[in-house]
């Protein structure tokens, strides 16, 4: 099963970062077993892989929610291609956590959260590094990860300026009811951080 991920991994970043586009980082929390914990990819599952980005995986055919309603927002926001070619999904600490067999966030207890910054603090130092990256990035979900985005650059200064959107699990669970006007805000900010990335100059 890792060695599938890894392939899908590849041809998935292959088809669409095999360039040089300014391009704005969207932090997530940490991979989710039934979504970037199966597929590498951020916000993504193995049946959306497949339907939505041509690539074909043997890997168990399993449904994620957030992914279902990033979906949504990748085609509102025209398409794989548009958008990969604009953002990047990735998450504040790169390792998934499982306790009990369920999802587990790195923030969940002081004693994690304490183990895994220096491995947290790293991560964000490279991909902060990477050439065409914005200054400006964006949290998925409000709360204890951007907490811990604020803190982090007000002591490394890793980012010029952090946007919110809001977790698409929560929009799903307790807001299902409004969410196209979520998947519409999402475009809207989308949009601006798009363009504020191409005003950078990025290099």
């Amino acid at each position: 099963e890792h060695t599938e991920t890894r392939r899908v991994m590849e041809l998935f970043y292959r088809k669409y970062y095999s360039d040089d586009r300014c391009r704005t980082l969207l932090f997530g929390i940490n991979p989710g077993r039934f979504g970037a914990g199966l597929t590498g990819v951020g916000f993504t599952d193995p049946i959306l892989m497949e339907e939505k980005c041509g690539i074909a995986n043997n890997l168990p055919k399993q449904s994620e929610l957030s992914a279902r309603f990033i979906c949504e927002v990748v085609d509102a926001y025209g398409g794989p291609e548009r958008f990969y070619g604009d953002f990047l999904f990735t998450t504040v600490l790169p390792y998934g956590l499982l306790k009990e067999g369920k999802n587990y966030n790195y923030y969940d207890d002081k004693e994690t959260r304490s183990y895994f910054e220096p491995i947290i603090i790293e991560s964000i130092q490279k991909q902060m590094a990477y050439p065409h990256v914005s200054r400006t990035i964006a949290t998925i979900g409000q709360g204890e990860n951007l907490d811990v985005l604020k803190k982090l650059n007000k002591r490394y200064h890793f980012f010029d300026h952090i946007e919110v959107l809001p977790h698409p699990r929560w929009v799903m669970q307790y807001r299902r009811k409004q969410k196209e006007a979520f998947v519409l805000q999402y475009v809207e900010k989308l949009t601006q951080l798009h363009t504020s990335c191409t005003q950078e100059g990025v290099k």
